[in-house]
């Protein structure tokens, strides 16, 4: 969540300092310049309004997780593609992984959805997407009670629908 609030500071900057090029380069009456200037900054306001909404689905996911863990397996069936993250956090709304954001839940029954949850002793496999793409991440979840285990399941049912499979405890 760090690195979108930093990026989205970033977009903010420059896209102030787009603006103010602009204005100067309007009062030395250079309007080809302004022209370009005031593009880029357009520009920059897009990508800064993007941030700002990615913020704010990592801020919603970060304030109703339902667990968090520090690393996590992500592969993807169809490509093939294994990769490890730091700081994943799942949530009611969906789950951010390091940088990526994944919401469940928004385009009703065609959208994202969680499918499947199941809880070993070490980790915890998520698998969730649409009809046209899933992906699986496993994540290693350290929790060392089964009370702990128990109060996951249950918050996951009630928040999200999914009765996740505990094996091994």
């Amino acid at each position: 969540m760090k690195s979108i609030r930093k990026r989205l500071n970033g977009y903010a900057l420059l896209f102030v300092a787009g603006i103010c090029l602009a204005v100067w380069l309007g009062m030395a009456f250079m309007l080809e310049a302004v022209f370009v200037f005031g593009a880029i900054s357009l520009i920059f306001l897009l990508l800064l309004l993007r941030q700002g909404r990615r913020l704010y689905d990592a801020t919603l996911i970060w304030d109703n997780r339902i667990l968090a863990v520090p690393s996590a397996l992500i592969s993807i069936p169809s490509r093939q593609i294994k990769r490890d993250v730091e700081e994943t956090v799942v949530s009611t709304f969906g789950i951010l992984m390091g940088n990526e954001i994944y919401r469940w839940g928004l385009d009703g029954v065609h959208g994202v959805r969680l499918h499947a949850a199941q809880i070993d002793k070490e980790r915890m496999y998520l698998i969730f997407g649409d009809k046209n793409q899933t992906m699986r991440v496993e994540l290693l979840h350290g929790m060392l009670h089964k009370q702990t285990v128990v109060e996951a399941t249950q918050k996951m049912l009630h928040e999200t629908g999914v009765t996740a499979v505990v094996n091994g405890w």
